[in-house]
């Protein structure tokens, strides 16, 4: 793990240096300002007199590029730095699937690399491991399962393992009913039940969206649940229309019907 937190430590350095670079700049614009104003107050009395105006202008100039320069200063100080990705705690929390296919890499052990498509059953075989369950699970704990199978073949420490999710071809799911393109669909990503619909074409004129029924495998039962989406594409829609709308994240499998 700790060769996969080294770029990150660097985006943070990285991200210190840009904000501290912002500051001096600010600072040496502010001393400039200051050294021009004191240069023009010990100016002759007569030409002083002349231009007092112009002076006090120039100074309340720069006391307002300071102001705004502190203030972007800090906006910049909270935008930055970004968090990172970490494989310990991605971006989704994507569960594999069957059909999907896995890249597994043991560091400094090239005839463990392997690219693996999990099979129907949910499994997939990696060398000196045998059959692992993958349906379901994240990458990480695929990780520690194929480490955990290969200590038996090392004296030491196990080499680090990475498992990524090259194609999640296995994330489908289906649109049935009153849609303008049914069909089955992968999207590679999760996708909630109005997503689902607008890939599906969206509803035709005579479709009831206040009584679409998604229906879910849960092993070997099925479970579903009705989405009530009409008051959505109405004027006017409101926070408590979305809340009352029950619009869930579509798992693999599911099927989505309009009436």
């Amino acid at each position: 793990r700790e060769q996969r937190t080294q770029p990150i430590v660097w985006v943070y350095r990285l991200a210190g240096i840009r904000v501290a670079m912002r500051w001096a700049l600010y600072f040496v614009h502010l001393f400039n300002g200051l050294l021009y104003f004191i240069w023009s107050a010990l100016a002759i009395p007569s030409r002083r007199r002349q231009h007092t105006g112009d002076i006090m202008t120039r100074f309340w100039c720069i006391i307002a590029l300071f102001v705004a320069g502190f203030g972007a200063a800090q906006a910049i100080a909270q935008a930055e730095p970004v968090s990172p990705v970490r494989a310990g705690s991605p971006a989704a929390d994507y569960r594999i699937n069957a059909g999907d296919e896995l890249e597994i890499y043991v560091w400094g052990e090239e005839r463990l690399q392997r690219t693996v498509k999990v099979l129907p059953d949910g499994t997939i075989a990696f060398p000196l491991v045998g059959q692992i369950r993958a349906q379901g699970a994240l990458p990480s704990e695929i990780e520690a399962r194929i480490s955990s199978g290969l200590k038996t073949q090392y004296r030491g420490e196990v080499p680090q393992v990475t498992v990524s999710v090259a194609a999640p071809s296995g994330m489908q799911f289906s649109v049935m009913g009153r849609v303008k393109s049914p069909g089955t669909f992968t999207p590679g990503r999760y996708v909630n039940v109005l997503e689902a619909l607008s890939m599906a074409g969206g509803p035709n004129e005579f479709a009831n969206l206040d009584n679409v029924l998604v229906i879910r495998k849960v092993g070997d039962q099925l479970d579903t649940f009705r989405v009530r989406i009409a008051p959505l594409f109405k004027t006017g829609a409101d926070n408590s229309d979305v809340l009352r709308a029950n619009i869930q994240r579509l798992q693999s499998g599911d099927t989505v019907i309009v009436p």
